[in-house]
């Protein structure tokens, strides 16, 4: 049976770059009929091309992206795709920009099998540790924010003149919290906050 060629790209609608994927899959003679892709938003990650393409492997084939991480939205998915690819569905796999992870080379023996398998392990360890690290960075940036007194969420409202007139009418039962936040035109919670001292 002939071996086919398919091409995948996916953008999402902030990233408009199809045409370097697309350029980049004609270098490499792609079947402009096999070229499946998939624009998405941010928040949609259902890939009806994908699911396409899936369907229409067979062992032997061959898939073409540009990058890694046109297969999935971060390293735990690709991994999951990659494996789903190479084992289940018994594909070679080209990563244009990454020569590493091109199977058709390298995946007829063991040895490269177990070469591209450790980039993708590799890339999905620096992804994750990367992201371990902004995490880090931002909790300690707040952290030194905070200390330095800066404030963070709305802006906090000021205090009007009458509120300590209410706050001791408040405290001594004169008057509910309710009627208290009301005459000042602010939410109980709001005026319950303010009495605590928070």
């Amino acid at each position: 049976m002939d071996k086919k060629i398919y091409g995948y790209i996916r953008v999402s609608t902030k990233e408009q770059n199809e045409a370097r994927q697309e350029v980049a899959l004609r270098e490499f003679n792609v079947p402009e009929n096999n070229i499946f892709m998939d624009k998405l938003s941010g928040k949609d990650f259902n890939r009806p091309q994908y699911k396409k393409l899936m369907r229409r492997l067979r062992p032997g084939d061959v898939i073409v992206v540009k990058s890694i991480d046109r297969l999935g939205r971060n390293y735990e998915e690709i991994l999951d795709q990659w494996r789903i690819i190479t084992k289940e569905k018994q594909t070679d796999i080209v990563v244009l920009d990454m020569p590493l992870l091109d199977t058709r080379q390298t995946g007829k023996d063991l040895t490269g099998t177990f070469v591209a398998d450790l980039v993708l392990q590799i890339l999905s360890y620096v992804a994750q540790t990367e992201r371990e690290n902004i995490r880090q960075r931002q909790m300690e940036g707040i952290a030194a924010a905070k200390l330095r007194g800066v404030r963070f969420g709305r802006p906090r409202k000021p205090v009007p003149e009458a509120f300590e007139n209410l706050k001791a009418a408040w405290e001594n039962k004169l008057t509910s919290s309710r009627e208290a936040a009301r005459q000042l035109g602010i939410s109980q919670d709001t005026f319950l906050r303010w009495a605590h001292g928070k």
